[in-house]
């Protein structure tokens, strides 16, 4: 089929790229020229595991294009996708600017002579959205234009985007139209995925309820550590006791820092500010909300347990990005850690395998001194904080990290490492809710 990415951010571009890969020929779109003649040259904006590869084979294979008119993509496609960004505002809704100006912009392309056309939101909207967008496409489109209006969310994880898209789990088609959702059955096709069809309502309601349930299962886990750190039980222990109950499962039941990113802060804020439009405060996702703010209050208080004074200090971070296999620091804890840490007149230095970049970028001003090399980083801190979850850190040398470092103290924040390994290394190891050595790990 042929189909229209509108944006090319994250999700646009990964969403068109994977499209092109089943076969279908698609065009994205995006108002930023820059962006778009970087695309052209092979040039891709985001780190993503396997995305290159793909944009390159199906550029190369004429299945996959890129354009800054939105007119193209909607004259040459039969499905439109709007994947453009849902930013936060202040108060906790969801930024709709982009989403009114695109369907304006589509409307204003559509003529009756072009034949059945569909639109889709691809981006993560408020429940409601689909019906703003049917309004405003109806209001400046010419008569008689013949189009329905679809919601498809995104489920997918930077970090392994791609085999999220190719290989989903479910896939959600919210249509008011049997004739659209035939039509969007035909497109994911070739995905082998259950399929779940629902009303436009529904469909935006389930991604903004699933974030925000992903999003309390780290709260409570984050929660039930707190209570571990301070009863001499065991998170990891705890987390693998209840995570074997089919009812539960072990996923997302990692303690930590807290959650962060461009989706699970976003979605809880929106759900809520949401709720609370509707009538029906979620007082429980404001609870999920307020533990993840504590969390680093939490972790932060334990430094100072542990160094006194944080001024002068020289402290080492691994980790920038919010996550592992990303270069994305938006909203990242790792990233306000370096904050705090420079608040208090710390010596920061940090170190990501793939975000230093961007991270410098958002960092501005804030003293933190980027480095190329992960060891150089820790050479001469007094502490050394895992701040993100790359696989670089859990195999780290730890004889020769101790070796760089003035002292041997480690605050694992993601509880990569096992402490019994950092521990017969010769390392002072704190970790989130957990022993410092597990008995049965000894030599």
């Amino acid at each position: 089929m042929k189909l229209s990415i509108i944006g090319t951010g994250y999700v646009g571009l990964t969403t068109g790229t994977c499209f092109s890969e089943v076969g279908h020929e698609v065009v994205c779109v995006d108002n930023n020229r820059e962006k778009v003649e970087a695309l052209l040259r092979g040039e891709i904006p985001i780190y993503e595991p396997e995305l290159e590869e793909l944009v390159t084979k199906n550029v190369n294979a004429g299945r996959l294009r890129f354009t800054t008119s939105i007119r193209e993509g909607v004259e040459n496609s039969d499905i439109i996708f709007i994947a453009v960004p849902t930013p936060p505002q202040p108060d906790g809704s969801v930024d709709l600017s982009f989403i009114e100006k695109v369907s304006h912009e589509i409307a204003l392309c559509l003529t009756p002579e072009l034949g059945y056309r569909i639109i889709v939101d691809k981006s993560t909207v408020p429940v409601c959205t689909g019906s703003k967008v049917m309004q405003t496409i109806k209001r400046y489109a010419p008569a008689g234009v013949d189009f329905d209006i679809v919601s498809n969310p995104e489920f997918l994880r930077e970090g392994c985007a791609v085999q999220d898209l190719l290989n989903p789990d479910r896939i959600v088609i919210g249509a008011d139209s049997q004739r659209a959702m035939d039509m969007m059955k035909r497109v994911y096709q070739m995905f082998h995925a259950p399929i779940v069809e629902t009303d436009l309502s529904s469909a935006e309601l389930i991604k903004h309820a699933a974030n925000s349930f992903l999003a309390l299962k780290i709260s409570y886990i984050n929660a039930v550590s707190a209570i571990c750190e301070r009863s001499g039980g065991d998170v990891e222990l705890v987390a693998r006791g209840i995570g074997m109950d089919k009812r539960i499962s072990p996923y997302f039941l990692h303690a930590g820092l807290g959650y962060g990113g461009s989706c699970f802060p976003k979605d809880v804020k929106a759900f809520i500010h949401i709720s609370d439009d509707l009538g029906v405060p979620f007082t429980l996702l404001k609870e999920v909300e307020r533990i993840n703010q504590t969390q680093l209050d939490r972790f932060m208080n334990r430094l100072r347990e542990k160094l006194w004074i944080l001024r002068d200090k020289r402290i080492a971070v691994w980790g920038l990005a919010f996550k592992e296999n990303t270069d994305d620091v938006r909203e990242s804890v790792a990233v306000n850690l370096c904050r705090r840490l420079c608040e208090e007149k710390a010596i920061v230095s940090a170190f990501d395998p793939k975000a230093n970049e961007t991270a410098a970028r958002v960092l501005g001003d804030a003293p933190v001194t980027i480095c190329d090399d992960m060891y150089e980083c820790a050479r001469g801190a007094e502490v050394l904080i895992i701040a993100t979850e790359w696989k670089e850190f859990a195999n780290a040398d730890l004889v020769k990290l101790k070796e760089l470092m003035h002292l041997p103290i480690i605050f694992d924040g993601r509880n990569l490492l096992h402490p019994a390994n950092a521990v017969h290394a010769g390392f002072e190891y704190h970790s989130i809710g957990r022993a410092s050595v597990y008995p049965e790990k000894q030599q």
